[in-house]
């Protein structure tokens, strides 16, 4: 059985999947189009950080940043042997929960151009592709998506 929780990026097996996550970004694109958050930088008041776990394992991370009328999906990621398990969805499904939680009205995210496995999980979870949000630039290897949160 998944569970999903708040955590701790700093949590020794959130910070290992956080960095291959990271080296994974580093690998497919270039530098000025990674837009990943720090472990640091999820440690503020503004993140929910979570984390699926299956038993003790913990299998993927997200986090919800709570911006100005919207909150952004970020960190998500799944451990490469967990692929296929319903983790993203889970995650994503506390994601969402946790942002109407705080009344958001919206959820963005901004994913690379390539990831086509995470396109699809974000599109069965009703995002739509828009355009560039926030401070995002219009890069090639960007995609943008969003979904409303209002019934």
């Amino acid at each position: 059985m998944i569970f999903v929780e708040k955590n701790s990026p700093h949590h020794p097996q959130a910070t290992a999947l956080l960095k291959s996550s990271h080296a994974l970004m580093q690998s497919l694109f270039p530098p000025e189009d990674n837009f990943y958050l720090d472990i640091d930088d999820l440690c503020v008041d503004s993140i929910r950080f979570f984390t699926a776990r299956e038993g003790d394992t913990i299998l993927g991370t997200g986090a919800l940043s709570i911006k100005d009328g919207y909150g952004e999906v970020k960190s998500m990621f799944t451990n490469e042997a967990a692929r296929g398990k319903g983790i993203a969805s889970a995650i994503l499904r506390q994601i969402e929960d946790e942002a109407r939680t705080e009344g958001l009205p919206w959820l963005k995210l901004e994913t690379g151009n390539v990831l086509h496995a995470a396109h699809r999980v974000y599109e069965r979870h009703g995002f739509t592709r828009c355009g560039p949000f926030g401070d995002y630039p219009d890069a090639k290897s960007s995609i943008f998506m969003e979904k409303p949160l209002t019934d």
